[in-house]
C-alpha cells in the first residue's frame, strides 16, 4: 500500500483524507488497515505523530454508512484523556465532512 488511493476507501473518505493533506499512509496505517477492516482486534504501538489515530479511524469510518435509525451509537472509541478525545473528534470531524454521520465526544469534569 504505497498511497491512500491503493486502499479500498469510499470516495467521500478518500476525498477528506486528500484534503487533509495526507498522500501516503504511515507504517502503522499500512499494517493496521486490513486487520481492523477484517474485524479482528489489534494492538498498535508507535511513536507520537505516526498516524495511529488515522490508522484506526480509516477502516471504521470507511465501513460506517448512513442509517435511518440513528437512535443508538454504532461505534464507541475510548481514550484515556480529554486531550485525546478532542484530537479524535477533530480527526473524525475532518474525515466525515463528506459523509452523513454524527459524532459526539464525552469526557468528565465538565457540565
Amino acid at each position: 500500500m504505497d498511497s491512500f488511493s491503493s486502499i479500498n476507501l469510499s470516495k467521500p473518505l478518500f476525498r477528506a483524507i486528500d484534503e487533509m493533506g495526507f498522500s501516503q499512509p504511515t507504517p502503522i496505517q499500512q499494517e493496521a488497515y486490513s486487520v481492523i477492516s477484517s474485524g479482528r482486534d489489534i494492538v498498535g504501538i508507535a511513536q507520537t505523530g505516526t498516524g495511529k489515530t488515522l490508522a484506526y479511524l480509516m477502516p471504521i469510518l470507511n465501513n460506517l454508512n448512513f442509517i435511518k435509525d440513528n437512535s443508538a451509537p454504532r461505534v464507541l472509541i475510548i481514550v484515556p484523556t480529554r486531550e485525546l478525545v478532542v484530537q479524535v473528534l477533530k480527526y473524525v470531524d475532518d474525515l466525515i465532512q463528506y459523509k452523513n454521520l454524527r459524532v459526539f465526544g464525552v469526557y468528565g469534569d465538565t457540565n
